[in-house]
């Protein structure tokens, strides 16, 4: 796996850079401020990226939106020491796939980055439930229309099944389909419900009552 890490403190972009090297990833590039980052992915787009929110120059989410308008298929993962509830929302808004918090042990980022790679999203427990009253409290504020009548049956199981947290291949084996007829209905309904990544997908679906995190 290549990864870009984006963080103003040195020693802690040593300390993950030696991490993912003794774990046999590859470090792309590390930067210093979202600036930084915009000008190195001009030389290629890494695997997944991993952004600080407070930086100078160019913070974690005005980089997030930027890089997301320029190269909308990048994997951006907040890695932050903020767990302040409004952080987490607006990083989901600008386009991060996932949310990691600084306190992680070793074995956990691992485990959390390896399925952030293979297409999961990733929240802190404890932020969750926030972010869900936030789309909630938004969606009434706009009076946006209920949308889950444009998805057909098949794309209303697969998001069910999704909510739940599962993995593309978990999906594919409850709904006796294929991975790639998963990611063809994931793609559809991103498209559908005007989301950006599966974090959206997971939250948009929480809030109107599907998942084990609705419950």
């Amino acid at each position: 796996m290549k990864v870009m890490l984006v963080d103003d403190q040195p020693l802690f972009r040593n300390g993950v850079a030696s991490l993912l090297r003794a774990r046999g990833h590859q470090v792309a590039a590390e930067a210093g401020n979202g600036r930084e980052a915009l000008d190195l992915l001009r030389h290629g787009l890494p695997d997944v990226i991993l952004m600080d929110i407070r930086m100078p120059e160019m913070g974690g989410l005005e980089a997030t939106r930027h890089i997301k308008a320029q190269y909308p298929d990048a994997k951006i993962v907040i890695l932050t020491a903020s767990d302040d509830e409004q952080d987490l929302f607006e990083a989901v808004k600008s386009g991060a796939s996932s949310y990691l918090l600084k306190d992680l042990e070793a074995a956990r980022f691992f485990a959390a980055l390896e399925a952030i790679h293979a297409g999961e999203a990733i929240l802190p427990s404890r932020l969750a439930g926030r972010l869900l009253e936030e789309f909630r409290s938004q969606a009434t504020r706009t009076g946006a229309p209920e949308e889950e009548s444009l998805l057909s049956l098949r794309e209303q199981e697969v998001l069910a099944v999704v909510a739940e947290g599962m993995t593309n291949k978990e999906v594919a084996d409850r709904l006796s389909i294929t991975d790639n007829t998963v990611k063809y209905h994931m793609k559809n309904i991103l498209g559908k419900l005007h989301l950006q990544n599966r974090a959206q997908v997971v939250a948009w679906a929480a809030r109107h009552g599907l998942g084990a995190s609705a419950r």
